[in-house]
């Protein structure tokens, strides 16, 4: 059972079930050319919140023991950052741009305000925003509806250093009391594929 935290910003609500610490495994499967790279990972997350109408999240991963080596340590990864929140026009009482703080009340700040998003569909449209430590940096739109939230990216920025990486989308679900994912991803010269999936349980 998950309780809201008391503090949780309304607009938050619809993104509430992803809150929290999850850990589990995955999966690394990616056509390169004739060749498939395919091993397992290990992968925590966390999303929280600090007050303010988005999520804070960050992702770890590592590999799992190579079964063919007699080495047995994990292998540190790859890492994100970013942010996740609702979509919507930025109002006079949010703050920004830069330090400015907001003028008057902030808006969308009950249930009812924030239920004037919804979309056609009956969901939230959202946005993510997303840093990878390797010069890449990816903005999602999407919608989360219930239990379910489907992304593709919108912007792809790479510094002049970073490897080919042009496009991706990703599904997150919650089954059972656990996080699947699945991000499919537009790489070094290759079309839009399946890359990789997991399936993490809430630790915290």
């Amino acid at each position: 059972m998950f309780d809201l935290p008391v503090d949780l910003p309304s607009e938050l609500v619809p993104l509430s079930w992803l809150i929290g610490v999850w850990e589990g495994s995955g999966v690394l499967d990616y056509a390169i050319g004739d060749t498939s790279v395919t091993r397992e990972f290990g992968h925590r997350v966390s999303f929280s919140h600090d007050g303010l109408p988005h999520l804070n999240y960050n992702s770890y991963t590592w590999l799992e023991p190579d079964p063919e080596s007699d080495n047995d340590a994990k292998t540190p990864l790859v890492t994100e950052t970013g942010y996740w929140r609702l979509s919507r026009q930025r109002l006079d009482g949010d703050p920004g741009p830069g330090m400015l703080p907001g003028i008057g009340e902030r808006p969308f700040n009950t249930a009812e305000s924030v239920e004037t998003l919804r979309n056609s569909d009956g969901g939230f449209d959202i946005e993510v925003t997303l840093a990878h430590p390797d010069g890449v940096a990816e903005l999602y739109l999407g919608q989360v509806k219930g239990p379910r939230i489907d992304l593709a990216t919108d912007a792809v920025m790479r510094t002049q250093g970073a490897k080919p990486y042009a496009a991706a989308t990703r599904l997150y679900g919650l089954v059972d009391s656990h996080l699947l994912w699945a991000w499919d991803i537009a790489a070094l010269g290759q079309d839009l594929r399946t890359h990789s999936s997991g399936r993490l349980a809430r630790i915290d």
